[in-house]
């Protein structure tokens, strides 16, 4: 396992080299690189160049006291990318990775080649964000672990995904230590896509869950224009882990296209 160090921080990742055009596999809250696994060993084979790191507090990254910003996580990504001398990548992103992704674009776009999201935040519906704050309080208490596991068992899941796949996710969600599920939660709600308006930004492909919905598309939308949407059939929000497959299929056809576009 290779590791980097930035500023103090220790950032484990995967890479392998490839003569295709470069993905970055970017994780979700409370979780590692290996929910990507199937797409990181799926594009490897092919002969992509790929990299997928453990964010910053998350898998065998360290995890230091502070702010986890969306923009501290792609801070890293992009220091990564240069240490790896990659550039031009499609960064796709799970569940908070494909906020990381879509402010990586923003904030990066000689790096960037396009975006997925898959099944991300990014324009978080009202109802959502509103609920955010008191979620937020709940983590910080005494019933922290039982709190985020409710959330992810009640919205994340459909009963139709693998249960065995379920307990296991719900397990090591858990030993994410506190205060970087605080910290990443905070960072998500403090986030803010309207930063992008107006902005030049790069191809985004934007891949939903048969779950609860956690992106307003229409509002994406007015902030991405010519934004190409997707979904996933029988999977919940895993659906990397569940349907790889499917999602594999509709990543290789968006970068064929992205390629076919010139960047």
């Amino acid at each position: 396992m290779p590791v980097l160090t930035r500023d103090g921080v220790r950032l484990a990742f995967d890479g392998a080299n490839g003569a295709g055009r470069p993905l970055v596999f970017v994780h979700g809250w409370c979780c590692d690189r290996s929910y990507l696994r199937p797409q990181f060993d799926h594009f490897a084979t092919a002969g992509h160049g790929v990299l997928a790191p453990d964010l910053r507090g998350h898998g065998e990254s360290d995890a230091p006291e502070g702010a986890y910003a969306i923009r501290t996580f792609a801070e890293d990504l992009a220091w990564l990318c240069a240490r790896q001398r990659i550039k031009d990548v499609v960064v796709v992103g799970h569940s908070m990775g494909g906020i990381v992704a879509f402010d990586l674009a923003v904030r990066y776009p000689e790096l960037v080649a396009a975006v997925v999201m898959i099944d991300s935040a990014v324009a978080r519906p009202v109802a959502s964000r509103a609920a955010l704050p008191a979620f937020i309080a709940r983590l910080e208490g005494p019933e922290a672990v039982p709190a985020m596991q409710d959330y992810v068992r009640q919205v994340l899941f459909l009963p139709t995904d693998s249960a065995d796949r379920r307990q296991r996710i719900l397990a090591a969600m858990a030993r994410t230590p506190r205060h970087v599920m605080v910290g990443a939660l905070q960072g998500m709600y403090d986030f803010d896509p309207e930063e992008a308006q107006d902005k030049p930004l790069p191809p985004m492909l934007f891949v939903s869950s048969n779950g609860t919905p956690l992106c307003d598309l229409a509002r994406l939308a007015t902030i991405v224009p010519g934004l190409t949407t997707a979904q996933t059939a029988g999977s919940g929000h895993f659906c990397p882990l569940e349907v790889p497959d499917q999602v594999n299929a509709m990543l290789g056809r968006f970068v064929t296209i992205v390629d076919d576009g010139g960047r």
